[in-house]
């Protein structure tokens, strides 16, 4: 097996096992509502102070990413969502401590993904980054809907501790395979290394790096003249296309982190009006929700390579439909047959992920290598900026039309927050048609000239 191969799956499992407390608290939601008497306002917080801590450290570590290597940031901030994932556990105590752990887990677990995705694009070439890209957000997912599957089952049956504490510590495993088992790609740690040493030290060993990057640098832009003759990625040939793939993942973030999210309570909650019992509802909720996040696992992976053949933007556009419509009445189905509402539920986790991987794939066509770390960085911070606001908003607007039901599984009108979800989205196809008519887009895709 090649060695990128290699790097590639273990930073899939790194990512399965690193991202397991992303919603963890969600699927166990229930039970600690009910501990510190959280109301649906205080949980739409808790849910963005994460998003916050996120996007605080999302742009850092793009850049440091340039700087010092993404592996160096992958491992370390891997290691640290450990370390406060599992401090949760033991240092909950009401709102404000529950508000800041999250904030906290969610600055850790910022500098992942987008450095993981650096790494893994300077190991593969521009005709395998979708699959690769794909490949690598499917992992996430899986990690999200494992976070439930774990979970919720555990705290149902003994506490919300046991299922924080089962999600939290196979994050330590994931710290030790980056540390043990992933490498910089060996042109990548010259570049970083010829950036410490420009100011004056000339040996052979730079001379011949400098060399080297220059004449990969002209093979770089020879294979896009080609491809794209006369059109630049940016910095040189402008941000139109980065500026517009990134107005779509903005769309895109809007709906998917608030339907994951809240996906699980609303489960619960649809299994409380079937006539569950509350352990029982709470159990089924965290599976439900689970099957409906994980099922986008694949989707993404696959989806990564049908963008590959069949062009970035038709299927951007194609999987941003399929599941903001269906957003805009899922939630009217509570009190509804499970069977329905499961059934809906399992088509939007399917396309509600699916194009996530599109947005990084082509923002680092778009891009030079030298800036695409900073590139994935300022996307990836602007697009979870949205998901600061909506998940706050979700909880907040479900609290309005469910006056008197401080606990949010006990809620029964759900239909305006998901049509909020569905609206927003609007922005990902909207972006992408008018990326369509953009001649950097020729740089994504040869389906898209």
């Amino acid at each position: 097996m090649e060695k990128k191969n290699k790097i590639f799956i273990m930073m899939m499992i790194a990512m399965v096992l690193g991202y397991l407390p992303w919603y963890n608290f969600s699927a166990v939601l229930s039970q600690i509502v009910a501990e510190f008497a959280l109301s649906s306002r205080d949980t739409g917080m808790i849910l963005s102070a994460f998003q916050v801590g996120y996007v605080i450290v999302v742009l850092i570590t793009g850049w440091l990413s340039d700087k010092v290597g993404p592996k160096k940031v992958v491992a370390w901030a891997t290691l640290i969502t450990a370390i406060s994932s599992t401090l949760f556990v033991f240092l909950a105590r009401g709102f404000l401590s529950i508000l800041l752990l999250r904030l906290v887990t969610g600055l850790s677990a910022g500098a992942i993904y987008v450095p993981g995705m650096a790494l893994l694009s300077n190991w593969f070439p521009k005709n395998e980054r979708g699959k690769v890209i794909g490949g690598y957000t499917a992992a996430l997912t899986m990690a999200y809907g494992g976070g439930y599957f774990i979970a919720a089952p555990l705290a149902s049956r003994y506490s919300w501790e046991v299922g924080i504490l089962a999600t939290s510590l196979p994050v330590f495993i994931a710290a030790i395979l980056v540390f043990l088992f992933v490498e910089e790609k060996p042109g990548e740690e010259n570049r970083l290394k010829t950036e410490k040493d420009h100011s004056g030290i000339e040996n052979n060993t730079v001379k011949d790096t400098v060399k080297d990057a220059v004449k990969a640098k002209k093979v770089h832009k020879e294979e896009e003249s080609e491809k794209a003759p006369g059109v630049k990625a940016a910095p040189q040939g402008g941000y139109r296309g980065p500026v517009l793939i990134t107005t779509g993942y903005m769309g895109h973030m809007w709906e998917l982190y608030a339907f994951w999210g809240w996906i699980g309570p609303f489960m619960v909650a649809s299994a409380l009006a079937a006539g569950y019992g509350e352990a029982q509802a709470i159990a089924l909720g965290g599976r439900l929700a689970a099957m409906i996040i994980l099922l986008g696992a694949p989707g993404s992976w696959f989806f990564g390579i049908v963008a590959d053949r069949w062009g970035r933007i038709n299927t951007l556009m194609l999987a941003s439909i399929c599941s903001l419509v269906a957003q805009l009445f899922f939630g009217f189905l509570y009190g509804q047959s499970m069977v329905l509402i499961v059934i809906v539920g399992l088509w939007i986790g399917l396309w509600v992920v699916a194009d996530s991987g599109i947005y990084k794939a082509g923002l680092t066509e778009m891009t030079d290598e030298g800036i695409r770390g900073t590139a994935l960085g300022v996307q990836s911070a602007v697009g979870y900026g949205m998901t600061m606001l909506s998940p706050f908003v979700f909880g907040s607007v479900l609290e309005v039309f469910n006056q008197g039901a401080a606990d949010p599984t006990r809620a029964v009108n759900w239909g305006v927050p998901f049509m909020m979800l569905g609206m927003g989205a609007l922005l990902a196809p909207i972006s992408g048609w008018l990326l369509k008519r953009s001649p950097q887009a020729k740089l994504m895709n040869e389906k898209e000239q």
